[in-house]
């Protein structure tokens, strides 16, 4: 398993860095926009909730992207946490590739 060493941007910092900064938004606004409690948008903005397929699906609709670009960026969070962290590390590692059978 092949990853950089270098963390992946959060769902928090694109959301903050490339979203509600760039376009003068509160939190607040966000939540309204999105119809959820503004709670819902701060634990995003703080990497303290993951995005769902419900949530990549609002955020989309709200900037006009795809739910897929908020579930990659998730995915690759994800996977570096995973790869990462020596206990989820070990564990994983204790999977053992089925050998093939020659047809």
């Amino acid at each position: 398993m092949l990853m950089t060493e270098r963390k992946p941007a959060t769902v928090g910092e694109i959301l903050v860095d490339e979203f509600i900064g760039p376009l003068g938004l509160t939190q607040r606004d966000l939540a309204a926009a999105m119809g959820v409690p503004r709670k819902h948008v701060n634990e995003l903005c703080n990497d303290r909730r993951a995005i769902t397929a419900d949530t990549a699906l609002m955020l989309a609709r709200v900037f006009g992207n795809s739910a897929d670009f908020w579930l990659n960026v998730q995915r690759r969070i994800d996977l570096w946490q995973a790869l990462h962290s020596p206990r989820r590390r070990q564990r994983i590692e204790r999977a053992k590739p089925l050998r093939r059978v020659a047809a």
